[in-house]
């Protein structure tokens, strides 16, 4: 008898978010990552005691692509650290459309929303760069992220195309709007 080659909660994970990538969430069951690992669904249940587990790690795992994101953008030096999380949201949107929509484009109703460590991140850098206090930075990331999000949503769902070039100058000009007013509320 042939030995039974172990498949790993890890590599289930990855071929999940591999299947999620290419075929998005629609696609993500036992026999399809099965069938892209080449086994049985055995192993899924395995490891996982449901699929809604196996989803959570999914996501938690595209989550992971998308951190890494911002730390790439960010280490490039490119743009100012916090344009560099919406440049970095976008770009993510553009090269991993169907995570961006498993993660950023999904029904959250009864969901936990509190703010992740990147949003909280993003305050303290408006926070520090503009003299705010934390309620109006948190204001002012969450227009920033709207404006953001919405671009990211049009790239995904080919609603327009927008070159990398225009996607910076028109984060500079929100971003400059919405802290100029802002900082005139603050005096």
């Amino acid at each position: 008898m042939a030995p039974r080659i172990k498949i790993t909660k890890e590599e289930i994970v990855k071929a999940a978010v591999d299947l999620v990538r290419k075929n998005g969430e629609s696609t993500l069951n036992a026999r399809t990552v099965a069938a892209s690992l080449g086994c049985s669904t055995q192993p899924i249940f395995s490891n996982f005691a449901t699929m809604e587990e196996l989803q959570e790690a999914t996501v938690t795992a595209a989550y992971d692509v998308y951190l890494n994101f911002l730390k790439n953008e960010e280490k490039s030096k490119k743009y100012p650290p916090y344009k560099s999380f919406g440049m970095a949201y976008i770009r993510f949107a553009k090269e991993e459309r169907e995570l961006f929509k498993l993660l950023f484009m999904c029904d959250r109703t009864g969901k936990d929303i509190s703010p992740t460590a990147d949003f909280e991140q993003s305050v303290e850098m408006i926070m520090q760069a503009n003299g705010l206090t934390r309620e109006k930075a948190r204001l002012m990331h969450l227009e920033m992220w709207t404006c953001v999000h919405g671009i990211g949503t049009m790239l995904v769902t080919s609603f327009l195309t927008l070159e990398e070039d225009l996607i910076s100058a028109m984060l500079t000009d929100v971003y400059q709007g919405i802290r100029t007013r802002h900082q005139s509320e603050e005096l």
